[in-house]
């Protein structure tokens, strides 16, 4: 009996995101990758540092994602930080490329995981943090970890 819900396994996530932009929107993309790609990815190895998504007319694009080479290739060698395509509907395609149009939005990768045996990046619609906000976040961040300490202190006591 086949689970209702959709078995996820996360590869790596783009922690450095969400602290420098604000997340509008996200969409689930597959990615197009050559099979020692694939087995490098079920070995977790992969980075999202410093990666970021264009729409180039009617297809979008992944650059900069680092995908290590699969160390029992030995086929033809690929550049790990190569430009890859996502594969989305054309619908979605063309609403993020009007999105990306307006002044300080972006596209910037979230996740990478396997959904179900696909390789699959969550794409999130992001605007720029400016300094100030970036300060509320780690303010924010500081008070909830002092919180979580009082509480656990006063559980142990």
């Amino acid at each position: 009996m086949k689970s209702e819900k959709p078995e996820i396994e996360i590869i790596a996530t783009n922690r450095k995101a969400r602290f420098h932009y604000h997340i509008e929107d996200t969409f689930e993309a597959g990615i197009v990758l050559a099979g020692a790609e694939v087995k490098s990815l079920r070995g977790k190895h992969a980075t999202l540092d410093g990666s970021f998504v264009r729409v180039e007319g009617t297809e979008a694009f992944i650059y900069n994602m680092n995908v290590s080479s699969y160390s029992f290739n030995h086929s033809v060698a690929l550049d790990p930080t190569r430009t890859r395509k996502l594969l989305m509907k054309k619908r979605e395609i063309e609403r993020l490329g009007s999105v990306i149009s307006i002044k300080g939005g972006t596209l910037v990768p979230l996740e990478l995981y396997f959904k179900n045996g696909w390789a699959k990046v969550k794409v999130g619609i992001a605007k720029g943090k400016k300094a100030p906000d970036k300060r509320e976040d780690i303010k924010k961040r500081d008070l909830s970890r002092e919180a979580q300490q009082k509480f656990r202190n006063n559980i142990k006591m």
